[in-house]
């Protein structure tokens, strides 16, 4: 039986009815009010470690769970995995990994991005509701990648929530134009409310079998209403255009075929950079990725709850959020990427947690360096070794 949740926002109401499930809905997600003109309302993830602050724990069975339904469904002899920017890359790497665990073979991970890398093929898709509109899926560069990409049988498209499966739409649809041989579709996500018309659409257009795995779905409805002191309000989300390869050093947006694994050492270097081993204050770690790249605050996390610590992941974003309902503060501060956009963090409070570890992957440019000094936080800076392109090291330092 259909369960209708109805959900007041500044920006309009929100209704949701969602079919039977066994995780309680009020687990997986909360809501907030979008600055946006185009969509005004957000699902506040409360698994997904980016608007909202989640455990390692809880991440890894969510990555564990989404993977086994994908698996056993099968895949196929190779495939390719796919986590969408910006949200949901540390969730899309978080199932690939999950999967590679369970002895999954021939599969490769890519996450699209908003980010410019000259002189790399890319397909080029439009994502109607978001901020910011472009992103790109690049084609990988290294040759064995390159042919997986080209050649993959299957294909998993993850995404922390669906509201209608345009997107994945055009993204299946100009990789279809690269690669003939796709037999399957997985579309995977949190929860699912894309309508069953826009479903249907898809499945028909797609032209082969299209496989739906999510914990909770149903259908959403929203009623807009107008609101002038946030429909006024205006941010900047859109890139300079300029290259970013100098400031990227996480493998997604070219190509993961195994997980990423950290140093050995990674947390003596820790504690050798600031943190302190022994401490009696009971309060959680706060480990923070930055906006596509969330995935190395993950990694990081885990090896640190499973040294004993109590651990809390969350990330940055450049999602323009509305403080009301789920999001109860809002911190804003100038990206780390060159592109001059605001950038935010949702529900922190740094009085909360005993310490605070940044993780990213760009140089430590001016807007990171004052995020530390508010903080009195930790930088960890994510380096993939040039020698292996699994292995990964941070560089701790505490300013």
């Amino acid at each position: 039986m259909k369960k209708t949740v109805t959900i007041e926002l500044d920006t309009g109401t929100l209704r949701l009815e969602v079919q039977p499930g066994r995780i309680p809905l009020k687990r997986l997600l909360g809501f907030a009010a979008r600055v946006s003109s185009k969509r005004k309302f957000l699902l506040v993830s409360k698994v997904l470690g980016k608007h909202y602050p989640v455990s390692p724990k809880l991440m890894s069975w969510s990555y564990r769970a989404l993977a086994r339904e994908v698996l056993k469904a099968g895949i196929g002899k190779s495939s390719l995995w796919i986590g969408m920017a910006e949200t949901a890359t540390g969730l899309g790497y978080g199932v690939f990994e999950a999967a590679y665990q369970e002895n999954m073979t021939k599969a490769l991970f890519l996450q699209t991005t908003r980010y410019h890398l000259d002189g790399i093929e890319r397909l080029e898709f439009e994502e109607a509701h978001s901020h910011a509109t472009d992103f790109f899926l690049y084609y990988p560069v290294q040759p064995d990648y390159r042919k997986q990409f080209l050649n993959a049988e299957t294909l998993v498209l993850i995404d922390d929530e669906i509201s209608t499966g345009k997107t994945f739409l055009r993204l299946i649809k100009a990789y279809q134009a690269v690669n003939t041989q796709l037999k399957k579709v997985f579309i995977v996500s949190l929860v699912n409310f894309a309508h069953p018309d826009d479903r249907s659409a898809l499945e028909a257009q797609a032209g082969v079998a299209v496989e739906w795995l999510c914990f909770r779905q149903g259908l959403l409805h929203f009623e807009d209403c107008a609101n002038t002191a946030i429909d006024n309000i205006t941010v900047n989300v859109s890139g300079n255009s300029e290259c970013k390869q100098h400031l990227l050093a996480w493998p997604g947006r070219l190509g993961i075929a195994s997980p990423i694994h950290l140093d050995v050492n990674v947390l003596g270097d820790l504690y050798q950079g600031g943190l302190s081993k022994e401490s009696n204050d009971p309060r959680p770690l706060l480990v923070l990725g930055t906006g596509e790249c969330n995935a190395p605050a993950y990694l990081l996390g885990r090896s640190l709850e499973n040294a004993g610590f109590k651990v809390k992941v969350q990330s940055t974003t450049r999602s323009p959020i509305h403080v009301g309902n789920d999001i109860a503060i809002a911190c804003q501060f100038e990206d780390n990427y060159q592109d001059n956009i605001t950038n935010f963090i949702y529900n922190l409070n740094p009085e909360h947690y005993r310490d605070i570890i940044l993780c990213h992957e760009t140089p430590l440019l001016p807007a990171l360096i004052e995020r530390l000094h508010d903080w009195h936080a930790i930088s960890a800076r994510f380096e993939l070794q040039p020698q292996d392109d699994n292995h990964a090291k941070l560089h701790f330092f505490r300013p």
